[in-house]
């Protein structure tokens, strides 16, 4: 089982993070608190050396950027998506990575799926993000999708307010992202492994 106390490998450059990202995809990054998300979410964009592709869906990110509250890096390309641009935007990135290894960062999951009807909202989701993530193992690309959560009754996650589980399949990664007095900390959810990092503020 997950120990629920591992020992956190301190990783204030986001290098350790950043290679853990590179055998998976996607990565998805859990968190509970929209500003929690969006801090970490800079954090791996100001320390990542690679093209971003940042698709703001939430608003915060580019909010934040216009405002002048986040410093916007030369190598970032926000993307604002909606229901109309998504196909073609995905078009983009597609082409885009196929030629360049980049980092590519979709903020977030309960966004993505507000922009589409319930019903075909999960089928069109599920396979752009198969077709993305297949694209991006084999550029050695590397994807990060947030997602908002809390745990139901049952104790699991799901996607908050919507009620969805979360995406899962074995080529896949999930986090936890939480916060103390000092760090940000990024724990893997997996019950074969062990890992835990922590990100001084």
């Amino acid at each position: 089982m997950l120990d629920k106390n591992p020992q956190h490998v301190l990783d204030n450059e986001l290098v350790k993070i950043k290679n853990e990202f590179s055998i998976k995809n996607p990565n998805i990054i859990m968190c509970s608190k929209p500003f929690l998300k969006s801090e970490f979410l800079n954090r791996l964009v100001n320390f990542d050396s690679l093209p971003v592709i940042f698709l703001d869906f939430d608003l915060l990110y580019s909010g934040y950027t216009k405002s002048g509250m986040i410093k916007k890096d030369e190598n970032v390309s926000i993307i604002l998506s909606n229901r109309i641009t998504w196909e073609k935007n995905l078009k983009e990135i597609i082409k885009k990575i196929s030629e360049e290894t980049s980092l590519i960062i979709l903020d977030s999951l309960n966004g993505i799926y507000n922009i589409f009807d319930e019903l075909e909202s999960a089928r069109l989701i599920n396979s752009a993000l198969m077709l993305l993530s297949y694209v991006a193992r084999e550029t050695k690309s590397i994807i990060v999708i947030s997602a908002m959560t809390i745990k139901n009754d049952k104790g699991k996650w799901i996607l908050s307010p919507s009620g969805r589980h979360l995406i899962e399949s074995k080529k896949s990664a999930i986090y936890y992202l939480s916060s103390s007095e000092t760090s940000l900390i990024l724990n893997l959810r997996d019950q074969n492994h062990v890992k835990s990092f922590k990100i001084k503020k």
